[in-house]
């Protein structure tokens, strides 16, 4: 990409995608575009043909997702599903049709199946049954990688897939009903810290194994893989780091400052036991994380408060 490419980045106000235009407004790109979802929404297929006949876009990062937890992904399995198979089916197919040079899409962890081997290799994908709480959102994130490899085979198009690992940072969602486990436990034991609750309950049993990768670290890796990787096959986007449930909501409450105890309620799901990324695949093109867990929680603690989106 040239300073001057014009970029669209798809989802500009979600975590995600917020960092990637922080990353690329960093490195100097001058010609960043993007919409909100209520000047084109990426479900209607006329809308985004018609945003993208406009902008003529060379460049896409599609970030764009309907996204949450365990409880958001099995409550509105309907919408995960539905809404996120029309985003990258329309987003994708219009790239081809308007000749975008290059397309990254990204895709989640939650791709693998529930018993896959670990660390999770690409190679792994459709090897196996999903995790039931996570299907439909899987599923559709699964037909937005072979849509790239297919557009990639029958027209040659450059478009490239990523699939991050579990992410954190600015811009995150921290409602408890929607969001993913860190920022849940963070407002959890922030709320308890406040209210001098004696204990905090946790879902599950605190032993599935995590990984966790800092969203400005997963800007940085998606710039890279844009200017340097151009092959068919999706590249896993991670730490190669994991963590338990359990001694990731220690720290947590080391970070906070929550002087109460930890109540662990097994009647929840634990979700998939664990979920390594291989990284291996990026590590060797060059690629590598940066920011250190606790140290990027404690950046991510210290802007919520400053920004009052935890108080």
């Amino acid at each position: 990409m040239e300073k001057h490419s014009k970029i669209y980045v798809a989802g500009h106000r979600g975590m995600v995608g917020s960092a990637i235009v922080r990353r690329l407004e960093k490195e100097g790109f001058t010609n960043i575009t993007y919409r909100t979802s209520s000047e084109v929404d990426l479900r209607n297929q006329q809308e985004v043909d018609l945003f993208f006949k406009n902008a003529k876009p060379e460049y896409v990062f599609l970030a764009a997702a309907k996204v949450g937890g365990i409880q958001a992904n099995n409550t509105y399995r309907a919408e995960f599903l539905y809404d996120n198979l029309m985003i990258a089916s329309n987003v994708i197919h219009t790239a081809h049709k308007y000749s975008v040079k290059k397309l990254l899409f990204l895709g989640s962890s939650c791709i693998y199946p529930k018993m896959a081997p670990q660390p999770l290799k690409e190679e792994y994908l459709l090897s196996g049954f999903l995790e039931p709480t996570n299907e439909p959102y899987a599923i559709a994130k699964i037909a937005g990688i072979k849509l790239c490899e297919t557009y990639f085979d029958q027209y040659g198009a450059n478009f490239i897939s990523a699939m991050p690992t579990n992410l954190y940072g600015p811009n995150d969602n921290y409602d408890l009903n929607n969001s993913h486990v860190l920022p849940a436990l963070l407002r959890k034991f922030h709320e308890a810290k406040l209210n001098q609750s004696p204990a905090v309950e946790i879902w599950g049993t605190g032993s599935p194994l995590r990984e966790f990768l800092h969203v400005d670290d997963l800007a940085e890796a998606c710039l890279f893989i844009m200017n340097n990787y151009n092959e068919k096959a999706f590249v896993n986007l991670g730490s190669g780091q994991e963590i338990s449930i359990k001694n990731l909501a220690l720290m947590i409450k080391d970070i906070v400052g929550f002087e109460g105890e930890l109540i662990f309620n097994t009647d929840k799901p634990d979700g998939t036991p664990r979920k390594l990324m291989d990284v291996s695949k990026l590590a060797n093109a060059g690629w590598q994380y940066q920011i250190n867990l606790e140290e990027g929680i404690r950046n991510v603690y210290e802007l919520a408060l400053n920004d009052g989106v935890l108080v």
